[in-house]
């Protein structure tokens, strides 16, 4: 990837970039989700899935919060 077509590849940032990034593209999203031309919308949800599978990557055994799962989502109801 390159800025004129999305933005440097995740993978070739730091975790503190790479985190910044995210940080960013999800502090947009709503926003671009209202507000965005189809191509910026695309655009934007191109990078953060980018983004998102690069963290994944790096981080396969991140922690789960119980309440983030369907059966934890249960036990509160």
């Amino acid at each position: 990837m390159s800025p004129n077509d999305g933005g440097v590849n995740p993978a070739d940032l730091d975790e503190r970039q790479l985190l910044h990034e995210m940080e960013t593209v999800h502090r947009t999203r709503h926003e671009t989700l209202l507000h965005g031309s189809p191509s910026a919308l695309e655009a934007h949800t191109t990078r953060m899935t980018a983004l998102e599978a690069e963290y994944l990557r790096r981080h396969p055994h991140r922690d789960v919060l119980s309440g983030r799962t369907r059966e934890g989502a249960r036990e509160r109801s």
